[in-house]
């Protein structure tokens, strides 16, 4: 664990920026902590928790920093600390269900990589123009955070019910009309686009895995629109909605697991083929404590590095205390800090216009 004290000119997110820059060797430790002290902000600290994500997902490393506060609080009160150890869960491959295992499972995950594989050639997904083509090993992963506050997120959630959509359709919806607009440049056309959802599996699973196991228990589901002219935001954020909804019906977000790694070789492979146009990770409402002892958790949010998708806006989400906190992500200098804060303004303000009617 690192203590860092800032000035007024330096920025938390500067510091989260080079954590999502700088490997963690796995052979000498698997977490890193920083404690940053505001010297402008006396009562205000952030703690950034950085860890492998071999080990964890979202939703882990959201209960891990919880835990990490409520361990403080024990220290402080003079407590002895009695750290909660939980059994470690199973192999990905005991976890998942039984029509996965075997013959069957082999050929339903062949199956579900040669149909992505066709429907990538069917659809060809438009993405975001590479700026600049350099080796994976020379990108870095640009990262810009952005909110909407409480009223506005409460307005959201309430008209997604009433046109009987998600607030993942909706976030979805306004990331693609956001780059579809930036890759038409004015100009009005059909455009073929892909958007790829995370999905937990902990709820999924039986028995579900709590969400303080650690472990990496997420996968995602891809689905292919046409964005015609004038297509309105909650049409699409309604098909989106229901190709997930479809998706989930089918157990569709089992059958990549097996994959993971031929999936980022090809990738590897063909680093300016044919990504996802954009990649939402929501992990929704965080239900946590907000008082830990003389602190209060006033915001908590996560951000995954993103180096190997150059083309793909990305984004993670989380809400807590009602504020809905958006963490943009691209592959720099694929895509350029300029455009990724254009991108991240231009989902704002289309989430913010669509609540405000």
């Amino acid at each position: 664990m690192r203590v860092l004290s800032q000035g007024e000119d330096e920025s938390w997110e500067d510091v989260v920026r080079e954590e999502l820059n700088q490997t963690i060797d796995s052979s000498k430790t698997l977490l890193r902590c920083i404690l940053i002290h505001n010297q402008a902000q006396i009562n205000t600290s952030y703690l950034i928790t950085t860890v492998h994500h071999g080990i964890s997902d979202g939703l882990s490393c959201i209960s891990l920093q919880s835990e990490l506060l409520q361990y403080y609080q024990t220290i402080a009160s003079g407590k002895q600390l009695d750290v909660d150890y939980q059994p470690a869960i199973p192999s990905l491959e005991q976890l998942l269900p039984q029509w996965m295992h075997g013959k069957q499972g082999q050929i339903q995950t062949l199956w579900f990589w040669l149909k992505l594989k066709l429907q990538m050639l069917f659809h060809q997904p438009e993405a975001l123009e590479s700026e600049k083509t350099i080796s994976i090993e020379e990108r870095r992963c640009g990262m810009t955070q952005r909110c909407l506050e409480p009223k506005i997120t409460q307005k959201l959630v309430k008209l997604c019910r009433e046109e009987e959509t998600t607030v993942q359709g909706a976030i979805c919806a306004a990331m693609l009309l956001t780059v579809a607009k930036k890759i038409s440049k004015g100009k009005t056309r059909n455009m073929n686009v892909c958007c790829r959802s995370y999905v937990d599996l902990r709820s999924r699973l039986e028995p579900p895995i709590a969400h303080n196991n650690m472990g990496i228990l997420a996968s995602f589901l891809t689905s292919f629109h046409k964005i015609k002219p004038q297509m309105s935001f909650w049409d699409l954020s309604r098909e989106v909605t229901q190709n997930i909804a479809d998706s989930l019906k089918r157990k569709d977000m089992f059958k990549p697991l097996m994959l993971s790694r031929k999936i980022l070789e090809s990738y590897e492979d063909n680093i300016d083929g044919s990504p996802p146009t954009i990649s939402v990770t929501n992990i929704g409402r965080v239900n946590i404590p907000a008082v830990y002892g003389k602190i209060a958790l006033e915001e908590i949010s996560f951000v995954p590095s993103n180096v190997i998708f150059g083309k793909t806006f990305t984004v993670a989400v989380a809400t807590f205390n009602d504020k809905m906190i958006f963490n943009f992500l691209v592959s720099m200098p694929s895509v350029s800090q300029d455009t990724m804060e254009m991108l991240a303004g231009g989902v704002i303000n289309c989430l913010i216009e669509e609540s405000s009617r």
